[in-house]
């Protein structure tokens, strides 16, 4: 679902294969991003009188996914390590 509402020039969305698969089934391509400008104003001043901030949460967000890339590298580089019997490139010099 957030595939679809996340289309538009000049962006970038990394995704696992199945997911992608599930957008080629049910999926519209289209540049989703530009649709419904004002809504989506509205939505963020809804947000901000609520106070909910968007800031805080795509903190926390870039946060979590940064870590999920990391986890997910650490054991990539444990695989590596098992299969081949030598250690890996460290994060450090990537």
């Amino acid at each position: 679902m957030y595939v679809e509402e996340m289309i538009g020039k000049d962006t970038v969305n990394t995704i696992p294969p199945a997911t992608l698969e599930a957008f080629r089934n049910h999926g519209k391509c289209r540049a989703s991003l530009t649709e419904d400008i004002a809504g989506a104003q509205a939505t963020m001043r809804t947000l901000a009188q609520l106070s909910i901030s968007i800031d805080q949460i795509t903190d926390k967000l870039t946060d979590d996914g940064v870590r999920s890339f990391d986890e997910a590298f650490d054991k990539l580089l444990q695989a590596v390590e098992k299969n081949t019997g030598s250690p890996a490139p460290s994060k450090a010099t990537k």
